[in-house]
């Protein structure tokens, strides 16, 4: 069977658990510059850059990675959401970006094969692909509306070169995830679908999508169905919603999401909003508790957490939704769908 068909029946049976944030995580350890950029030769400061760990602290992400295995997780993401060049470049790491995914893909599927070992459970591991600092759909600049930072074909390069290293290293899936501008998304989906080809093998691609404001919509304007309408040719193995609130503030999104998505829906929130402190302190019973919501009312075929979720989150969460069913994915009439800012339909 291929990774995509032993997920399929996995989740024909249950609820499967995503993994919660590595943040979180990593800041828990109180690390310095030192532990950060370990023997590397680098000019810039490294404090704060999480992904550099896949290299310097290997030990770290893999505790990590075991410790929400441990809770009851089916699938763990890799340690590098900011691990393209244009991210990269704010520490200087541009050159280390192919290392930095491959050495993140071999320390999570190393992970996941111990875990399977114990208990016979088949296990994912899913290449997290960040947003990056940039946007296609928006001018940084007020003064120049048809200024962009970056065009069109080198973040799709970037992307490439990211999504390239991850399939080496041994990833399951590929997650495009916290997509707050839709044209980065479908530049990083196409590379998704070039890297696959080029590797020769079939490596699903997942996406989510991030809500910036109570209205609903990401940063470049788009409506959870209309990034859904702008990105279902890709056919990915599951869309869904990550980060930006919690699971009570998420939920009417993933409602709408639930009803017009013919594919699998992962959801992931974080925990809760950040207090005055910008700290998160929801309980992970709070936060099983809100998800459990989800579960009652049909919406979700995974569930996880992001920002502020640790172990103890998702072990709580795993907890809430044993023996509950998955959400059924619908049949849709067929219709032509587009979609601008707002999703519309043309009867067939």
């Amino acid at each position: 069977m291929t990774a995509e068909e032993r997920f399929r029946a996995v989740a024909a049976e249950k609820i499967m658990i995503f993994d919660g944030g590595y943040g979180t995580s990593i800041q828990k350890h109180g690390l310095s510059e030192a532990d950060y950029r370990g023997s590397l030769d680098l000019a810039k400061d490294q404090k704060g850059n999480n992904d550099l760990l896949c290299l310097t602290r290997p030990d770290i992400v893999e505790g990590i990675h075991t410790a929400y295995l441990d809770a009851g997780a089916d699938m763990i993401e890799t340690n590098t959401f900011s691990s393209t060049k244009i991210a990269m470049a704010d520490y200087g790491c541009e050159h280390l970006v192919r290392e930095i995914n491959i050495a993140a893909a071999r320390i999570a599927r190393k992970a996941c094969e111990a875990a399977t070992a114990k208990d016979g459970r088949p296990r994912f591991v899913a290449g997290s692909i960040g947003p990056t600092n940039k946007t296609l759909s928006i001018s940084p600049d007020v003064n120049d509306p048809a200024y962009r930072e970056v065009d069109y074909d080198t973040l799709k390069a970037d992307y490439r070169e990211q999504c390239d290293a991850l399939i080496e290293g041994g990833v399951d899936f590929l997650l495009v995830e916290t997509c707050f501008d839709t044209l980065n998304a479908k530049a990083a989906g196409m590379a998704a679908r070039e890297a696959e080809a080029a590797a020769g093998r079939p490596v699903p691609l997942m996406l989510s999508f991030t809500i910036t404001d109570m209205s609903g919509r990401n940063l470049s304007g788009h409506t959870i169905n209309a990034f859904w309408y702008s990105l279902r040719h890709l056919k990915p193995l599951t869309i869904g919603v990550n980060c930006a609130f919690g699971a009570d503030l998420l939920r009417p999104y993933l409602s709408e999401l639930a009803k017009n998505a013919d594919t699998l829906i992962l959801a992931y929130p974080n925990a809760g909003l950040p207090n005055e402190l910008g700290q998160y302190d929801e309980l992970p019973e709070t936060t099983a508790s809100l998800i459990r919501q989800w579960v009652d009312e049909g919406l979700v075929n995974m569930v996880g957490g992001c920002c502020g979720t640790t172990p103890a989150h998702i072990g709580a969460v795993a907890k809430a939704l044993a023996g509950h069913k998955p959400r059924v994915v619908p049949e849709l009439p067929v219709v032509t769908r587009l979609a601008g800012l707002e999703p519309m339909h043309i009867a067939a």
